[in-house]
């Protein structure tokens, strides 16, 4: 059993347009000894670019999250000290988040993202 935490474009992707997906995410997606965990600082960066304009989904970010059948991950402030050691090789504040997170937590980060991948955490090619 692995706890995946999804990259805010992987819960999109496993939504709308899972063909995106590696087959090994969409198996591990799938394996029902994985916990799938979904950020509340994915709703963030979701419902920001929403309200921008830049991103248009069918579905609100509880459903998305009902459909995977994952469970919600606040925030904590232990989370958000784990910023203060991470290395600086990404400048997004929602990703560093993220992976503050996978880090913090021990869980496993599902991202396609290239500049995550080589971080020191244990992450899952999208």
């Amino acid at each position: 059993m692995a706890d995946l935490l999804l990259d805010t474009h992987v819960v999109i992707w496993a939504n709308e347009a899972p063909e995106r997906l590696s087959g090994e995410t969409v198996d591990a997606l799938e394996d029902p000894s994985n916990r799938l965990l979904v950020s509340s600082v994915s709703v963030a960066e979701i419902e920001i670019k929403r309200r921008l304009g830049k991103l248009e989904m069918e579905h609100d970010c509880h459903t998305l999250v009902a459909k995977l059948g994952a469970t919600w991950l606040d925030l904590t402030p232990i989370h958000a000290m784990g910023l203060r050691t991470l290395p600086l090789l990404h400048a997004d504040p929602f990703d560093r988040l993220l992976i503050a997170q996978a880090g913090t937590e021990g869980f496993t980060l599902v991202t396609a993202d290239q500049e995550i991948l080589a971080y020191p955490i244990s992450t899952l090619a999208a």
